[in-house]
């Protein structure tokens, strides 16, 4: 899980917007403060450009303090945000705030004659639907799309080629809206502009190449009319177009340098040992390849668990599920429900996505006992990781204790006999329906 989150913080470090340090003329009538406060951060992060942006042109000094949970934070600042989130912001007066959200709301709202926020309470509430809608719809898909492209995660096809799809869709509505409208909110730039183009900026400088942005004129038209606001690039720089589609990569293999070839020496005679006595024993310890604890288990008397993957992979899952039923039998395997027991921790759905490719990359070694799927229900920062195992034999644990991870989940065995019980297992491998509430929202099986 570390290591995952590690390589995302790295693609936001290298590969967003630059920062740019230039002047930036605050209006006529707005003080300028000493230092209005901190906002805790790490360099280059593409969600912090907006609060960064509305607090210059607010003529707010606001101080830039680089922090990356990830690597720990001091006991101060944990006093200060126990959840240890950031973005944080902590005001000169003593007042904290999380959430990128809200912080930039409250920088814009700093200049009680501020147009960023609208003229009247419609466009307000306007302006934060559309705020919403970047940090949660467009910003969750459009980064599932670019972050494995790049190589810094696993790379799966299926949930790549799902997060452009969801993108292009996103973006087709933001064309239709804006073929009649200059901004998103209104006759003038506000705060609503300012955040969307923050977070749509990854899909122009990666993917969006010259056919897809003349197929899209309307929302390029917008973007390259925001990014050019002084107050925009004043913190981002000069914006990025791309010239081509970005393309996955798989990383090339490294090659063994061969060791050259030594001479053949001349055979040695073999020296002729005395034969042991009868009655003598080798004592010479020799080594023993470790068996997985449930090899000892043998073939299954019914079905081969080979046999289920390849239905399940070759038929529709309906089919492939009365096929199951019809062949499973409880002597030779147990069903198994899995509960990630960190859930309160989960924030990108993407990454919670993630979480569940490292466990499955190392239940590797039990490969031959098991198969699952697992999945993230709900939205950012409001979801949970559940789903449906099945397994050889009678007992979870001797095919989940090779991950050394394991331990961060619950088991609870699932009864077929029970209706809801095997609803949810059917839902799980079907990659549907809802649990506590929250929508299937994306998923990996273990086959």
């Amino acid at each position: 899980m570390c290591a995952t989150l590690v390589r995302w913080l790295l693609v936001v470090h290298h590969i967003f917007l630059p920062r740019a340090h230039e002047s930036f003329e605050v209006p006529a009538g707005i003080p300028t403060a000493m230092s209005f406060g901190k906002l805790y951060s790490y360099p280059g992060n593409t969600r912090t450009i907006a609060a960064e942006a509305v607090a210059k042109a607010n003529g707010l000094e606001l101080e830039v303090v680089p922090t990356m949970p990830i690597q720990g934070v001091s006991a101060e600042f944990k006093s200060k945000f126990p959840l240890a989130k950031i973005p944080s912001f902590e005001g000169a007066d003593g007042y904290k705030l999380t959430e990128t959200f809200a912080i930039t709301v409250y920088l814009a709202s700093q200049n009680e004659k501020t147009a960023l926020l609208g003229k009247t309470k419609s466009d307000y509430a306007s302006v934060l639907q559309w705020m919403s809608f970047a940090s949660t719809d467009l910003w969750s898909s459009l980064a599932q799309w670019f972050v494995p492209i790049l190589g810094y995660i696993p790379y799966n096809k299926k949930n790549v080629d799902d997060a452009e799809k969801k993108t292009n869709d996103y973006a087709a509505y933001l064309e239709n809206y804006l073929k009649t409208r200059t901004f998103l909110v209104g006759q003038r730039i506000t705060l609503a502009d300012l955040y969307l183009a923050c977070h749509i900026a990854p899909g122009f400088k990666f993917f969006f190449d010259a056919a897809w942005r003349q197929q899209h004129p309307a929302l390029t038209r917008w973007y390259t009319t925001v990014v050019n606001q002084e107050m925009y690039k004043a913190v981002a720089g000069e914006a990025v177009l791309a010239q081509e589609v970005t393309k996955y990569t798989p990383p090339k293999k490294e090659k063994k340098e061969e060791k050259p070839k030594k001479e053949a020496a001349p055979p040695k005679k073999k020296e002729e040992k005395p034969a042991k006595k009868e009655e003598e024993e080798d004592d010479t310890p020799k080594e023993v390849k470790a068996k997985h604890p449930l090899e000892a288990l043998g073939a299954p008397k019914s079905i081969p668990l080979d046999e289920w993957k390849r239905q399940y992979s070759n038929n529709d899952t309906p089919v492939a599920l009365q096929w199951f039923w019809e062949n499973y039998d409880s002597n030779d395997y147990s069903l198994w429900k899995i509960d990630y027991k960190y859930n309160s921790e989960l924030t990108q759905v993407f990454m919670s996505s993630n979480l569940i490719g490292g466990l499955f990359a190392r239940l590797e070694a039990s490969r031959k006992y098991l198969f699952g799927s697992v999945g993230v229900y709900g939205e950012n920062n409001n979801s949970v990781i559940t789903g449906a195992f099945l397994v050889r034999g009678k007992d979870f644990k001797p095919a989940f204790e090779v991950a050394p991870d394991w331990e961060s989940y619950d088991f609870s065995p699932i009864d077929p006999s029970n209706a809801e019980q095997k609803k949810f297992l059917e839902e799980a491998w079907a990659w549907e329906g809802s649990y506590e509430g929250k929508a299937y929202a994306d998923g990996k099986v273990f086959k």
